[in-house]
């Protein structure tokens, strides 16, 4: 089935959001009753929308899990599709989002119980703490299986947290390593129950392996005017613990290399601790995805020959490995170069191109919509119209019926 792809052959495009009777639709609220929390627990879910083209094969997605998810997740989501479909950018594939809005922040998002722990926090906004392994079980045991039984997902998790949440992320990493793949912990508060967690994480940095797991630390500048990442590791100041306990956690984690585990850190002196999740969000998905980018040069965009192609099926192979799954060269950008290459009269090019989109994508009309355009172009009207028919026998669609009563009525 052809379409026009104008900005960029590698443009997959697909839009944000829904729009329904004049309303625009980020994502949909959905429910999980906790028997572990006694409680129902409302969640946020976005889909990408290329997942609703009932003309293409269903896709299937990674998943990001996002803490705070009342405060973060309209930001989160405009971001991820922004760098995975808008103007061609393969910055990061496209991805569920999973936000977890709050009914206890301090219980759920605190690893262990304290009575009191000034100045940050009185005895009474710590009451109900250390709550976190609890919610960790619930995560675990009741929330990432109903959303994989759900939602479109592929077996790639990603844990995303800020300040309590960052706690969290710290924790799960930590003391429950293999249930997400990639962690992204912003601006952490290490500093709960006198860094107890802080001693665990690095004992666990020093002792043991983290193959296969990634984590992006951002840093926010929460010190005086006038003082620098140097000067603050030597105050002893109340105020100065929050960034004091996670430049501890930096150096940990810089320290301990040759652990396998993937580690980057950034810290931003022009953001402070409110407004440093959005900057972080964004570094971090460029780092847990830098072999991702697919990188053709101009010339192998308007002229994709066979080396363009084993380019782009060897790139696929590469990220496939790296996320853990198998992942096809895509079939909206296989089905736009074949009728590029059909344009062109490169005929080869065109069949190979349309050939792979059928074996990878079997269930799709699409692509035997698209075989049949070929054969149709090429003068092989009994193969054209063969195509038609099992296109039309996966979905009617009436274009395609158009095409198939046309080359019928030529007998």
């Amino acid at each position: 089935m052809k379409k026009l792809i104008i900005i960029s052959i590698v443009a997959l495009f697909a839009g944000l959001a829904c729009q329904h009777n004049d309303k625009i639709t980020l994502g949909t609220v959905d429910k999980v009753n906790s028997k572990i929390l006694k409680e129902e627990r409302k969640i946020w879910v976005y889909v990408p929308n290329s997942g609703n083209n009932d003309v293409y094969a269903k896709q299937r997605y990674p998943v990001l899990y996002l803490l705070d998810g009342d405060a973060h997740f309209y930001s989160v989501v405009g971001m991820i599709h922004q760098l995975s479909s808008i103007n061609g950018n393969t910055i990061c594939p496209e991805m569920i989002v999973v936000g977890i809005p709050n009914t206890d922040r301090t219980r759920d998002l605190t690893p262990t119980h304290v009575d009191a722990d000034p100045p940050f926090m009185d005895s009474s906004a710590i009451r109900t703490s250390g709550g976190g392994e609890a919610f960790l079980s619930f995560i675990q045991h009741e929330l990432i299986p109903h959303i994989d039984s759900t939602y479109p997902t592929q077996p790639f998790r990603i844990l995303v947290g800020h300040s309590f949440g960052g706690l969290t992320v710290i924790n799960t990493f930590v003391n429950h390593t293999g249930l997400f793949n990639a962690y992204v912990a912003i601006d952490p508060s290490m500093w709960w129950d006198h860094k107890k967690l802080l001693g665990q994480a690095k004992s666990a940095l020093e002792d043991r392996q983290f193959p296969g797991t990634s984590l992006f630390l951002g840093i926010a500048n929460t010190m005086s005017p006038g003082m620098d990442t140097l000067e603050v590791q030597q105050d002893t100041t109340p105020m100065t613990r929050h960034i004091r306990s996670i430049l501890q956690l930096n150096g940990y984690l810089a320290m301990t290399r040759n652990n396998q585990l993937k580690f980057k850190s950034k810290y931003y002196d022009s953001d402070n601790h409110g407004s440093v999740p959005l900057i972080a969000e964004y570094d971090a998905l460029h780092f847990l995805f830098e072999f991702y980018p697919l990188r053709l040069s101009l010339d192998e965009q308007i002229n994709p020959d066979m080396g363009a192609i084993a380019k782009i099926e060897k790139h696929y192979e590469i990220v496939s490995k790296s996320m853990g799954y198998t992942i096809k060269f895509p079939e909206e950008l296989a089905n736009s170069m074949g009728y590029q290459e059909l344009a062109k009269k490169r005929y080869s090019e065109a069949e190979y191109l349309f050939k792979l989109n059928i074996a990878n994508y079997p269930e799709s009309p699409n692509v035997f919509d698209s075989m049949g355009d070929f054969y149709e172009a090429t003068g092989n009207r009994v193969k054209a119209m063969d195509n038609f028919r099992k296109a039309l026998a996966i979905k009617e669609i009436p274009e395609t019926r158009v095409k198939l009563e046309k080359l019928e009525q030529a007998k």
